[in-house]
């Protein structure tokens, strides 16, 4: 079987696996990879190379790193020079252009951490351990202009574990990702893909994560709603309250049976309770602001404070 030309787009280390896969494959030749430019990081605020182009160069594989790739023609030059048959997409973060969505004689597709077309957007993975979901997956769909739209090639779901974090969750799906493209080439190479359009009337949305999505409102919601929270925001942005003035970050809660109103502190038994909408819960494992990890039996018994906590 001739090899497809492919074009590999991806930056971060959940991208590197699937690169593994197809630069390992037998019927892949990979004519390129492109990745966004080196960033200074580390105290030293040295260049580092993305994973994806570390990965590239050990392997010797043409690669491109560019801020904008619809702006640079010498490389767009080259990949139409080439002759591609085929474009993968995954975690790249730049939106790609018609003429890029053009080039490959089969397509562009884009490897997508949900079961489209729920969760369109950057954080799929936190949104469906956020709203407790038991079950997501990994789609790959034909590229088109507007984000996570194009016709579905090829599904592949992943159970949820009842205590996953978005951490854990992060890491099985980056193998599942590979996995996922590995059978939907299988598909495209026998010519059984048979799209599927979106149906648009079940499109959510799963929008970039910020800082403040962690602080934990305990007066409005269940203890439910807060672990889920705590699991989708682990290990970031994490999850917080303020105690007093002081920010202090929540590791581990648990339910507890003591009936008290939501926003409600108790510290009777030398244990951190607060009032949720539908129970109790008990801040197991904290951090406050300038101090170290530590139980709540212990944070409690270190401070002389009046013990407010907000919201």
């Amino acid at each position: 079987m001739k090899k497809l030309k492919t074009i590999y787009f991806g930056t971060p280390d959940f991208a590197v696996p699937t690169l593994e896969m197809l630069f390992h494959h037998p019927h892949i030749e990979l004519i390129g990879v492109v990745t966004m430019p080196d960033r200074p990081a580390g105290r030293g605020q040295e260049l580092q190379s993305p994973p994806v182009a570390l990965f590239t160069k050990e392997n010797k594989i043409p690669l491109f790193q560019t801020e904008n790739i619809n702006k640079s023609e010498e490389v767009l030059a080259q990949f139409e020079e080439k002759g591609a048959d085929l474009i993968i997409v995954l975690a790249f973060a730049q939106f790609l252009g018609n003429r890029i969505l053009n080039l490959p004689k089969l397509g562009c597709f884009n490897i997508h951490t949900s079961l489209l077309p729920k969760y369109r957007g950057a954080a799929p993975i936190q949104y469906a351990l956020l709203h407790g979901d038991t079950s997501t997956g990994v789609s790959i769909q034909k590229m088109v202009k507007k984000m996570d739209a194009g016709d579905l090639a090829h599904s592949h779901p992943v159970r949820i574990l009842p205590e996953e974090t978005g951490g854990l969750l992060y890491t099985r799906l980056k193998f599942q990702a590979a996995l996922a493209c590995y059978d939907f080439l299988d598909k495209l190479m026998q010519n059984q893909i048979k799209f599927e359009p979106q149906n648009e009337a079940h499109v959510s949305f799963a929008p970039t994560l910020k800082k403040e999505d962690g602080l934990m409102n305990f007066k409005d919601k269940t203890f439910s709603e807060l672990h889920n929270q705590l699991r989708a925001m682990d290990p970031w942005p994490g999850t917080y309250c303020f105690l007093g003035s002081k920010r202090l970050k929540v590791f581990c809660i648990e339910k507890n049976s003591k009936k008290l109103n939501p926003g409600e502190v108790n510290t009777d038994f030398g244990s951190l309770l607060i009032g949720c909408k539908d129970s109790s819960v008990r801040l197991l494992t904290v951090q406050l602001e300038g101090k170290n990890k530590t139980s709540d039996i212990d944070l409690l018994k270190g401070y002389r404070e009046k013990i407010i906590i907000n919201p």
